[in-house]
C-alpha cells in the first residue's frame, strides 16, 4: 500500500514563505505521477503541480511563478516551495500520487484509485 507522509505547513503573513514536503512508501517516480493538490469548495482539489520520473509533468498556470515544484527521486520524495503566500493561497494542501496516469487537474479530495498524504494546513495572514 502507498503512503504518503506531508509535512512543513503552518502560518506566515502575505509575501512569505514555505515549503511542503511529501515522501512516499510503496511507490516510485520511475513510473508513477506525483503533486499537489490544494482543497476547495465542495470538496473539489485542483492540481497544483505535480512531477514524474524526469521533472515537472503540471504546473497551474495561475501559480506558475510564486510556486516551485522539485523532486529528490532516490528519496521518493517531492517538494514545493511556494513564495510570495497570498491570502488566497489558504488552506489544505494534499499530495497525491497514481502509478499509471498524470495526476488529473480537477478531482474531488481523497477520492479512491489514488494514494493521498493527510493533508497539511497552510493560513497565510494579511
Amino acid at each position: 500500500e502507498v503512503q504518503l507522509v506531508e509535512s512543513g505547513g503552518g502560518s506566515v503573513q502575505a509575501g512569505g514563505s514555505l515549503r511542503l514536503s511529501c515522501t512516499a512508501s510503496g511507490f516510485t517516480l520511475e513510473e508513477g505521477d506525483m503533486g499537489w493538490y490544494r482543497q476547495g469548495p465542495g470538496n473539489k482539489c485542483e492540481l497544483v503541480s505535480a512531477v514524474g520520473r524526469d521533472g515537472p509533468t503540471y504546473y497551474r498556470d495561475s501559480l506558475k511563478g510564486r510556486f516551485t515544484i522539485s523532486q529528490d527521486n532516490a528519496k521518493n520524495t517531492v517538494y514545493l516551495q511556494m513564495n510570495r503566500l497570498q491570502p488566497e493561497d489558504t488552506g489544505v494542501y494534499y499530495c497525491a500520487a497514481e502509478g499509471t496516469i498524470y495526476l488529473p487537474p480537477v478531482r474531488l479530495c481523497l477520492a479512491p484509485g489514488v494514494a493521498w498524504g493527510q493533508g497539511t494546513q497552510v493560513t497565510v495572514s494579511t
